[in-house]
């Protein structure tokens, strides 16, 4: 499995950093877009990332154009939607590919650790979500028709195993 931790990515406002920046954090990754019959789930996320912000959780999303052209707009304009309709507050990343030959290494790692549905590796669709435990591992993949509601017990169970 790839170490999460060396991958690279880039913020929404273009900084580059390693995902070992939330080393010892359980993250709830997921691929987002503005104009998708599941961007309401963009509060969802917000309301989890509120509640168990905390206790070192984090919500991580990375806006992605692959599905029907549902994220159209540049980093600032996906910034300035989140902000002013969903009021995220999670950390936002540049636009990334999530499937094929130019998937970001992220995701690649992701689908390899917890392929989906009959073992395929490819994403769907957008929101589809990664629970990563605190050491790194894909705990659970989830689909994007699953609501953020719903993983509570999953991410109770995740900050449970968190070293204090």
């Amino acid at each position: 499995m790839t170490d999460l931790y060396g991958i690279e990515v880039k913020t929404i406002e273009g900084k580059a950093l390693k995902l070992s920046e939330y080393k010892g954090h359980p993250l709830l990754i997921v691929n987002v877009a503005s104009k998708c019959g599941f961007t309401s789930q963009y509060s969802g996320l917000e309301t989890l990332y509120q509640s168990y912000k905390d206790r070192g959780f984090l919500v991580l999303g990375f806006p992605c154009n692959q599905f029907g052209a549902q994220e159209p707009g540049d980093e600032a304009e996906i910034k300035n939607f989140c902000s002013l309709t969903y009021e995220v507050t999670f950390p936002m990343f540049a636009k990334v590919d999530v499937n094929g030959e130019n998937a970001h290494p992220l995701f690649s790692a992701l689908k390899s650790a917890a392929p989906g549905i009959l073992g395929t590796e490819g994403i769907k669709w957008n929101f589809t979500k990664f629970l990563v435990d605190p050491s790194g591992r894909v705990v659970k993949r989830y689909a994007p028709q699953d609501k953020p509601e719903s993983m509570t017990s999953d991410i109770e169970a995740v900050l449970g195993s968190k070293k204090e």
